[in-house]
């Protein structure tokens, strides 16, 4: 919604078809333009038709992620698997493809990939979602230096805990909400809207000069 209000054409992407058609009716709605795709991210094929039916894009919001949180001892390899396929290496696919049809139109671009705080620091629980997030962020500064060559920039967000239905066992967890509140300096969690601004700013001219970088949206969490 917020990168619509700003005048970009919205193309939405998941797999629920009925929820993101939902959503971009909501973004037309409000008078803007958006439109939906079902797509799982995950399969390669059908990503990479995606984006070259939609494409060239001139901004790519990489959004799609998921956890299982559970102590580093119980990690199984398909517990493993599902995190760093979505987390990384569908990411990492989805950027590559938007790339090229950017390099293909002469026209630049920014791709802005979610990350989190987890991508900086460690987090209880959370060793295979880690690892997925700091891999992005590791993605993210070296295709930032082969990409500026094309007028392409690669950023990340890196929000602290967000609301979200992801999210939502963590905030059934007393002694997890105890964690965040001493964790999170300015005492409280993530909304939604908090990421608004900063993939707006990274999606704009207003950040023409940033490349290969995280922006924090963590609440001091990663302060100390």
């Amino acid at each position: 919604m917020a990168l619509a209000e700003h005048g970009a054409h919205v193309v939405m992407a998941a797999r629920n078809a009925e929820e993101i058609g939902s959503a971009a009716q909501q973004v037309r709605d409000a008078g803007y333009s958006a439109e939906s795709i079902s797509l799982d991210v995950g399969d390669h094929e059908a990503m990479v038709s995606a984006v070259r039916q939609y494409g060239p894009f001139d901004i790519l919001f990489n959004n799609a992620g998921t956890n299982a949180p559970m102590p580093y001892v119980d990690v199984t390899p398909d517990n493993f698997d599902m995190i760093t396929d979505l987390n990384l290496k569908s990411a990492f696919f989805m950027a590559q493809e938007v790339a090229k049809g950017m390099i293909d139109a002469g026209q630049g671009g920014s791709i802005i990939h979610t990350s989190s705080q987890m991508g900086h620091v460690g987090g209880i629980d959370r060793s295979v979602y880690c690892g997925s997030k700091f891999g992005i962020e590791g993605v993210t500064r070296a295709s930032a230096i082969e990409l500026a060559a094309h007028k392409i920039r690669v950023n990340t967000i890196c929000p602290t805990f967000i609301r979200t239905p992801m999210t939502a066992s963590t905030f059934e967890n007393p002694e997890r909400v105890a964690w965040l509140e001493e964790k999170i300096k300015l005492g409280r969690v993530g909304e939604i809207e908090d990421i608004m601004g900063a993939v707006v700013f990274l999606a704009s001219d207003a950040s023409a000069l940033i490349t290969g970088t995280s922006l924090l949206i963590d609440g001091g969490w990663t302060a100390d």
